[in-house]
C-alpha cells in the first residue's frame, strides 16, 4: 500500500550530505519526495512509497550518513499528499 509521512530529523544533520545521501538511499528504495533544510538547523521533507520501503527509509533517517548524529526524527502520515510525489528531490 503507497502512503505518505512528512518527516523532521534533528540532530547534527546539516553540513554533513545528509541530504544528498537521503536522497540516494531513496530512490535506491524507491521512495519519492523531497527534502530540504530547515532555518532551525533540523531538515524536512515528505517521503511516499510502500510500507516496506517506507520503514526502510524511516530507519535510515533515524541514523543518516556517518558524519550526521541523528538526536531525534519525528514521522507523521500524511493522506493529503499520497499522489502528489514523484522521484524525490532535493529542496532549497
Amino acid at each position: 500500500m503507497r502512503s505518505c509521512c512528512r518527516f523532521r530529523v534533528r540532530g547534527r544533520v546539516q553540513g554533513v550530505c545528509f541530504r544528498a545521501d537521503a536522497q540516494q538511499q531513496a530512490r535506491r528504495l524507491g521512495v519519492a519526495g523531497y527534502i530540504r533544510n530547515a532555518a532551525d538547523g533540523s531538515v524536512e521533507g515528505l517521503a511516499c512509497g510502500e510500507t516496506a520501503a517506507l520503514s526502510a527509509f524511516r530507519n535510515w533517517l533515524s541514523r543518516g550518513p556517518q558524519a550526521a548524529a541523528v538526536e531525534s526524527l519525528e514521522w507523521q502520515p500524511n493522506t493529503e499528499e499520497a499522489e502528489a510525489a514523484a522521484g524525490f528531490e532535493i529542496r532549497r
